[in-house]
Parts: structure tokens; C-alpha cells; sequence
């Protein structure tokens, strides 16, 4: 194996760990609908950062990088929007299988 093989070989395997390390989180937000654990900061932030980056990614030649970079801003602008949608005013809305979600409420 070349070191080109090698780097290849190491990037695909890579990409295959981390999106599969993403995917139960965005299985479980789509069956539950439930999102309380993400901050919103952070769902911003890796959206601005994934977009920022896709200047450097569109610059490297086709390969692992721009499968494991799509489905990062493609689960992270999900997650966002997702969050947004069900996470509004403190209230959010009920999930499938009449999943009960928690109301704040003023003392």
C-alpha cells in the first residue's frame, strides 16, 4: 500500500466512525423530538463553523473529507432546525407516540 492508499483507507474509516458516532443522536432527536440537552449556542456555532469550512473543504480534492464535512452540515443544520422548531417560548411541542414535554412555568 501506497501512502496515498494509506491516507484513503484512514479517511474513509474515519468518516465511517464519526458519522456513525453522530447518527444515534440524530435518530433519537427525530423519533422524540425531544432536543432539552442541546444548547442553541452551540447548534449556531457549528453551523457557522461547518459553514466557514466548507470555504477550505471545496478546496481539497474529492474524497472522505467531503462525505464525513456534507453530513456534518447536513446533521447540524437538522439539529438546528429541529431545535428551533420543537423549542419554542420554553414550551415544546409533543413528540411522537404522545410523548409528554415539559412546559417552564413563572413562579
Amino acid at each position: 500500500m501506497t501512502g496515498a492508499s494509506v491516507a484513503l483507507l484512514a479517511g474513509t474509516m474515519s468518516t465511517i466512525l464519526f458519522a456513525s458516532s453522530a447518527l444515534p443522536m440524530v435518530v433519537k432527536a427525530i423519533r422524540t423530538r425531544d432536543l432539552r440537552s442541546y444548547s442553541p449556542a452551540n447548534l449556531v456555532l457549528a453551523n457557522v463553523g461547518n459553514a466557514i469550512h466548507c470555504i477550505y473543504v471545496v478546496h481539497l480534492p474529492p474524497g472522505p473529507i467531503w462525505a464525513l464535512h456534507g453530513f456534518y452540515v447536513v446533521t447540524s443544520a437538522l439539529m438546528l432546525l429541529w431545535w428551533l422548531r420543537y423549542h419554542t417560548g420554553g414550551r415544546y411541542h409533543s413528540g411522537p407516540r404522545g410523548v409528554v414535554r415539559e412546559e417552564r412555568r413563572l413562579a
